[in-house]
């Protein structure tokens, strides 16, 4: 993986900037409902740059998408984040990768960023929020506001929420997104589809987690949506009604899948993935009831 996949939507130029490659999730694991006759009508595109030869595992990536506009830096989501306590994730687990670096390549460094937009508060999403400063975890972008979604906040912050299962959650909570409330640069929303920034939209896409939220972008005439985890690979696409084992309440996540391949679908809008493999872009075309995707 490298920073070298640079697109435009209109005026504004967006970056790749990756962290890890993740190819250790069977399609099996990823997917409850996955039906191995999928391999034989997909295999040219998914082999071997989205499942290995051996069709036994699929291929995701974890990176930040950095937007460059005439006013703003933008990052959507921040990837996993070095030095995190992730024992239950050892391929998360006290990372030392050179993600700073692989920003930096990409022509912003942390005093650059204006925004930090996180369509949801798992651990793969907001690890580099904060990193550790003599044993304190503090915010990696000093001049940034941080947005996320009021009803993430609510349930992470809550100790009423805390259970034996969810604890994990509440240990990313602590380490990667309370540290930047308590700096006073979160700014918390209740996305609504309304425009943020200037050509920048939230829209909410619950399922996957309790308030995900999708990422609009429109400029020169051209769209684009960073969808977070609404999808975790181009399989979804095909069978958008297979949720992944991470999806936290299963039938909103189908309705809010839906709802983004039919917004792709309908205004021919760029798909910026957080977790697909090649370039990570592509746009979904309608084919009768069904969905195509095809890489940019």
């Amino acid at each position: 993986m490298d920073t070298n996949h640079v697109y435009r939507v209109g005026e504004v130029t967006v970056t790749r900037v990756p962290e890890l490659i993740l190819d250790s999730n069977t399609p099996e694991y990823l997917y409850p409902q996955w039906d191995p006759s999928f391999i034989q009508e997909h295999e040219k595109w998914l082999v071997p740059e989205n499942m290995d030869r051996a069709r036994t595992h699929v291929f995701q990536y974890i990176h930040t998408w950095v937007l460059r506009t005439k006013q703003h830096t933008i990052l959507i989501d921040t990837g996993a984040g070095n030095d995190k306590e992730r024992i239950w994730i050892p391929r998360l687990n006290r990372l030392k990768s050179p993600y700073l670096k692989r920003l930096k390549a990409a022509g912003v460094t942390p005093a650059m960023v204006d925004y930090v937009i996180l369509t949801h508060l798992h651990v793969d999403h907001v690890g580099w929020n904060t990193q550790l400063v003599d044993g304190a975890w503090e915010p990696t972008f000093p001049n940034a506001t941080y947005v996320f979604s009021k009803s993430e906040q609510k349930h992470y912050s809550d100790p009423e929420n805390y259970t034996v299962n969810n604890r994990v959650k509440f240990i990313i909570y602590e380490d990667s997104v309370r540290p930047v409330v308590q700096a006073g640069q979160a700014e918390i929303i209740e996305p609504d589809g309304a425009e943020f920034l200037e050509g920048i939209s939230l829209y909410p896409v619950p399922g996957h987690s309790i308030g995900q939220m999708a990422v609009c972008l429109t400029s020169g005439g051209e769209e684009a949506l960073f969808g977070g985890d609404v999808m975790h690979h181009p399989i979804q696409v095909y069978r958008p009604e297979w949720n992944s084992v991470y999806c936290e309440d299963a039938p909103q996540a189908r309705v809010s899948r839906r709802w983004a391949l039919d917004y792709l679908a309908d205004r021919h809008a760029l798909f910026f993935s957080s977790h697909f493999a090649e370039t990570s872009v592509g746009r979904v075309t309608r084919t009768g009831d069904h969905f195509v995707w095809q890489f940019c």
